[in-house]
């Protein structure tokens, strides 16, 4: 399937909203120790990968990379603060990053 256009960009948002949850569903499987969540985390990585592949059809990577990323940050970053109750403001704090600009984060 190719995606022109607007609808690229539409399987990016799907790509980055299932890989949101694949993400809050990694943190609830406990380690894949809790059975519901770690098989939604693979389904909801399975969908968004596939639909970030869909999406690199008409967007560069470069440009779809940068664009996940950083929505990526800024929405598990809300996820936090808002159902977690962080204390440490917006932006969880940034352990290291190698060459690539790839963060780990300390949670």
């Amino acid at each position: 399937m190719k995606a022109e256009g607007a609808l690229a960009w539409v399987f990016l948002a799907l790509a980055i909203v299932f890989e949101l949850s694949g993400t809050v569903s990694m943190k609830l499987s406990h380690g894949l120790t809790r059975p519901w969540p770690s098989v939604l985390m693979f389904v909801f990585y399975g969908i968004s990968f596939t639909s970030l592949s869909v999406a690199l059809t008409s967007i560069k990577v470069g440009v779809a990379y940068a664009v996940w990323s950083g929505a990526g940050i800024l929405l598990i970053s809300l996820a936090g603060a808002l159902f977690r109750r962080t204390a440490d403001g917006l932006l969880p704090p940034v352990g290291d990053c190698d060459c690539s600009g790839d963060c780990w984060l300390e949670h």
